[in-house]
């Protein structure tokens, strides 16, 4: 084995006996588990993302919190449902998060499972283009995702802008350099291993 981690719900029950009562109590005591799981030296500390249910669901704010109290240990997801994600405004969040940690994020996204609420992802204000699946919706934002991660300029300047921009296409900030290698994608069938393989 060449490296040992854990994968988290985040589960909370106000049920009697339960040590996680309330999100609060599930979203501090998962930054303390990283903090200790990197004193006894594991490598990664990784949160599962479910909508709609008393689970961990919104990862960028755990993740920057364990990546300020961490040094070395890698912190991720297992995974991002891309269908309830706006791949612009995750590019911002996922790089200020990289930055916080210091370059340690590994990023899990997917289609997603099976999920609490019949199409959940329509409540996000989401909903497949004319002849696609929820399914194509997922890879497509994935896609997005991937590209706006290259850091690459591609939006116009204001000619009057509010602060001095830099020359040339603006691109989001802040850039994470490094995390579009540090992207994986959780897979359910051949054919999207391909898919992923093909995107890199």
């Amino acid at each position: 084995m060449k490296k040992i981690g854990f994968l988290s719900f985040g589960h909370w029950s106000d049920a009697h006996g339960s040590a996680t009562r309330s999100a609060s109590d599930v979203l501090l005591q998962s930054i303390d588990l990283a903090v200790a799981a990197e004193e006894l030296g594991a490598d990664g500390a990784y949160y599962r993302v479910h909508h709609f249910a008393q689970q961990l669901a919104s990862p960028f704010p755990l993740l920057a919190a364990v990546g300020a109290r961490t040094r070395s240990i890698e912190i991720g997801t297992g995974v991002i449902d891309m269908r309830y994600e706006n791949p612009f405004y995750m590019t911002e969040n996922a790089g200020a998060a990289d930055l916080i940690a210091g370059g340690r994020l590994q990023l899990g996204i997917s289609r997603g499972s099976p999920e609490q609420v019949i199409e959940g992802w329509r409540y996000f204000g989401y909903a497949p283009a004319a002849g696609e699946s929820d399914a194509d919706m997922g890879r497509r934002h994935s896609e997005m995702f991937l590209r706006l991660l290259q850091g690459e300029g591609f939006a116009k300047p204001n000619p009057q802008p509010m602060f001095p921009n830099p020359p040339g296409l603006l691109r989001l900030e802040p850039h994470a350099a490094g995390l579009r290698d540090r992207i994986w994608w959780g897979s359910a069938s051949n054919a999207t291993a391909v898919w992923a393989a093909q995107r890199g």
